[in-house]
């Protein structure tokens, strides 16, 4: 049985009963999001250029700068609560030498960047970004493509970002930066 959910996930049942069962069998391209499991579908072609170019510039940085790490994209992590695929996401050497050969990510990831698709609300990534933050994540990256936004949330500073103007990491990352325009053009 399948049933629509947000407009853009789907709940693929039978249901996990809890979020230990799905962290030890996991799904591809599946959450466990409150007691049901979630397929993330609905990518369109824009979605999939943006978290490219999001993770090739991360990833750039990450090696020019010489900070190491890794960036994932839908790399499985655990919120205090979820089971959770971010779109692009960056763990720094450190984490990187404790959990690089896990299956899963025990905690979220101190980087993520969720790229908005036409059926996410803005209330639905809010959400998303506020479960990250609570669980460890120090920067949420919220992209909306068709508006060509950035929003970057930490515990502490929102900041919104259109074109004309320049993205820059404020807490992990350090140091990198990126014209909103390069972004969406």
């Amino acid at each position: 049985m399948v049933i629509s959910f947000q407009q853009q996930e789907t709940i693929i049942y039978p249901p996990a009963t809890s979020l230990e069962e799905f962290f030890n069998h996991p799904l591809k391209n599946a959450e466990w999001v409150d007691g049901k499991i979630i397929e993330k579908v609905g990518m369109t072609l824009l979605h999939s250029k943006i978290q490219a170019r999001v993770s090739y510039y991360w990833r750039s940085y990450m090696l020019s700068s010489g900070q190491g790490g890794e960036v994932y994209t839908e790399a499985l992590c655990r919120t205090n609560k979820q089971g959770r695929r971010p779109d692009v996401s960056y763990l720094d050497k450190h984490l990187l030498s404790q959990y690089g050969n896990a299956d899963f990510l025990p905690q979220s990831f101190p980087l993520i960047a969720e790229i908005a698709s036409a059926d996410d609300s803005a209330e639905y990534l809010f959400a998303k970004a506020k479960q990250y933050l609570d669980s460890g994540c120090l920067e949420v990256w919220l992209i909306y493509p068709e508006n060509q936004w950035i929003i970057i949330l930490t515990k502490d500073k929102h900041l919104l970002l259109t074109l004309g103007e320049t993205a820059t990491t404020q807490v992990f990352l350090q140091g990198f930066s990126i014209a909103v325009t390069d972004l969406f053009s």
